[in-house]
This record gives structure tokens, C-alpha cells and sequence, in this order.
């Protein structure tokens, strides 16, 4: 029997405040949670995560796929704050995390990159991040192959050319580089990835396989599988959240109706599920066979939430509207009470708790990440820009 993981009904009692106080206050937290963050991070490091029970801090180099994430929040809350200190640790982190824009070992460019460089030129233009970004772009497109029509994921493992449904949250940096270039390779590789993945990843009632096995040589699907997931037939609770985001920014790059009706399907899918507790934070997989007695995934949620936030200024279906917002303030509500969100100056300096990475490798088990942090920062941000409060 799983212990110490169940969070019971009774510790998610929301604040009664309109939702705005109580994001400002959650925003405020997390300038402070993030500024004593720079003061126990090693200077060469990124954050990683941070295990409640040993108290024990782990980090990455630059080369980890969640680097960006970390310059990605100090941004969002600097636009927030504008705390200069926010911005210089931005820009400090920035400039170790530069040199992978031509790192072609990898398909987590766009988080790497677009979620650090992307901010930072959205926020203070230059030429330099131009630059860094469109290499950053040219080194994703290496890895797509036209024959299979998608760009590979992983190098490693036992599969032949592996494509995770994660992998459509890295189209956004390719579509900004065809707006910057006027070059359209790049859109074309990101249209041509997203429609070969809504043909192959997805099942009829819209959940979504983790990995699908492609032979390059004519571009068949050799097979379905989970890596993170419970099995291979299940909803990752992750990998649903990724797609649901990755449709959207599809939609918002092409304004091509039938990424509209893809990601309507799957919030369809996410916020239907019979299992889903009461606070909207799922369960790490929607079919593991131990829900209740299992682990939450606050990260799903956060992501969920950040896409729906932006889903819900698309077409012209107002309950349909309405009920995303609806669902997105119960999670954002639900993340900023003391069930979710860490004191400050406790969790390693990550705003959110209970967060799970990859079970089936015991791996970032009920812990702190920072992707879970960003989309958290980017679903208020985006309500509040919603609300006209900047």
C-alpha cells in the first residue's frame, strides 16, 4: 500500500477571494520563492528538482531538456514584478544555457529554448536572440525525417526512430523561425509533425499513445508504446496535457480549424474523466489501476490549465468557452493553496509540491519541477491578461 500520497478532500479548502487577489498573492510568493531559489543553486547549474525527504537539491547542466524552464519563469515573473534581480538572474542563466542552440542531439529545443530566449526577446527584442533562436531552429529541423513526415525524438533506447507525444511543444520555436526568416521549411516541418501525430498518436476517444515507432523507410508505424506511462494502452496524464498545448499553439500558428477541433477533443477527453478528483489535480495516469491510492501529478495540471487558458479565446462555442475557464480556475485555485504551493524558503525554492516526472523509472516520484512552476506562472499570467489585469 502506497503511503503519504493521498491528499484527502478535506486539505483543499480554497480561498474565498476573487481568483485575481489570489493570484497576485500566488505571483508574489513566487518572486520571492524563486529569488531564494538563485541563492542555493550552484552557479553552473540549472534546477532540477528537489526530494522533500532527504532535502536534497539535484541539478542539470544546460544540455538537460528542462533547462529552459528556469530562465522561463524568472521572466514571467519579472514581467510581472519587475524586479531587476529577476531579470539579471534571467540573463545570467541564459548565457550558460546559449551554446545549445546548436545541440541536434535533441527534440526538447523548443523547451530549452523558445521558453527562455523566447521570453526574454518577447520581453527585451534583440538581434542576439534572433540569432539564437533561429539556430536553435535549424537544429531541431535536423531531426525530421520526411519519409515518417515527424522529427525524432529520442537517439536512444531500442526503438528505431521514436516520436513522444511531448514532442509537440517544441513546433512553437519552428514557427516563429519561418515568421522571423520568411523561410517556410520550418512551418511546413511543424504542420507536416503535428498532422502525421493526430494521425498516429491518437485513439478514438482522443487520449493519446506516449510513443509511436516509426521505419523511415516508407514510414509505416512499427509500434505503440508508453516509457512514463502505465502501459501502453493508458492515459499518461502528461502526455495528455502536452498534446492538448501543443494543439492549440497549432491552431494559433495556422488558424487551421481542424487543430481547433483536435484540442477541443482532447480538453473533452482530460476534463471528462470519471477518475479526476475534486480539485482538478489529476492522478499521474488516468488508467493506473492503484487511483485513489497513487500520485498526483501537479504538472499536468498546471500545463492543462495554461493551454485551456488560451483555448478558450478560440471559436465561437461560449459554454464550451466558458466551462475552460471554469476548469482552469478550479486548478490554478487549487495549486495556489498550501496543499500544492511550498512555503517560501522551503521546496529547494519551487512554488509547487507533488509533482511526478517518470514512475515507471522510480524517477522525480512526488517532487518539485520546474516545468509544473512555468505553466503554473504562464496559466496566471494568462488569466490575468484574460481579465485585463496585467
Amino acid at each position: 500500500m502506497l503511503t503519504g500520497i493521498i491528499l484527502s478532500v478535506s486539505m483543499f479548502a480554497q480561498s474565498p477571494k476573487p481568483l485575481l487577489q489570489v493570484i497576485d498573492s500566488a505571483l508574489q510568493k513566487a518572486v520571492a520563492q524563486y529569488k531564494y531559489m538563485g541563492t542555493v543553486l550552484p552557479g553552473d547549474k540549472f534546477p532540477k528538482t528537489w526530494y522533500p525527504l532527504t532535502k536534497k537539491q539535484e541539478t542539470s547542466n544546460s544540455s538537460w531538456w528542462c533547462s529552459g524552464f528556469y530562465p522561463g519563469s524568472l521572466l514571467y515573473l519579472y514581467e510581472y514584478s519587475k524586479d531587476p534581480a529577476l531579470l539579471t538572474e534571467a540573463n545570467r542563466i541564459d548565457k550558460l544555457l546559449e551554446k545549445e542552440q546548436f545541440n541536434k542531439g535533441t527534440h526538447d529545443l523548443g523547451f530549452m529554448m523558445y521558453c527562455s530566449f523566447g521570453n526574454a526577446n518577447r520581453l527585451q527584442p534583440s538581434k542576439e536572440y534572433d540569432e539564437i533562436l533561429l539556430n536553435s531552429a535549424k537544429s531541431l529541423s535536423t531531426r525530421f525525417n520526411a519519409t515518417a513526415g515527424v522529427i525524432k525524438s529520442w537517439d536512444h533506447g531500442t526503438w528505431k526512430y521514436p516520436v513522444i507525444i511531448d514532442n509537440m511543444m517544441n513546433l512553437e520555436l519552428l514557427f516563429w523561425a519561418t515568421r522571423y526568416s520568411g523561410d517556410s521549411s520550418y512551418y511546413k516541418i511543424a504542420v507536416s509533425h503535428a498532422n502525421t501525430t493526430m494521425k498516429n498518436h491518437f485513439r478514438a476517444d482522443y487520449s493519446s499513445y506516449h510513443v509511436v515507432d516509426y521505419d523511415v523507410t516508407d514510414g509505416s508505424v512499427i509500434s505503440k508504446k508508453t516509457h512514463q506511462g502505465y502501459a501502453d494502452y493508458s492515459a499518461w496524464a502528461r502526455g495528455q496535457a502536452w498534446g492538448l498545448y501543443g494543439y492549440v499553439v497549432m491552431y494559433r500558428a495556422t488558424k487551421d480549424q481542424k487543430y481547433l477541433t483536435h484540442a477541443n477533443n482532447i480538453a473533452k477527453f482530460i476534463m471528462s474523466r470519471p477518475n479526476l478528483p475534486e480539485d482538478k489535480i489529476p492522478f499521474w495516469d488516468y488508467n493506473s489501476p492503484e487511483i485513489p491510492a497513487t500520485y498526483r501529478d501537479a504538472s499536468a495540471a498546471a500545463i492543462t490549465a495554461s493551454a485551456l487558458m488560451e483555448l478558450c479565446k478560440y471559436g465561437n462555442d461560449e459554454e464550451r468557452k466558458q466551462s475552460y475557464i471554469r476548469f482552469a480556475e478550479k486548478v490554478i485555485r487549487s495549486l495556489s493553496t498550501q496543499t500544492y504551493t511550498a512555503p517560501i524558503g522551503e521546496n529547494g525554492g519551487f512554488i509547487l509540491k507533488h509533482s511526478t516526472g517518470h514512475l515507471p523509472g522510480n524517477s522525480e516520484v512526488d517532487v518539485p519541477l520546474t516545468y509544473a512552476d512555468y505553466y503554473y506562472i504562464e496559466a496566471m499570467m494568462r488569466y490575468k491578461g484574460l481579465k485585463g489585469k496585467k
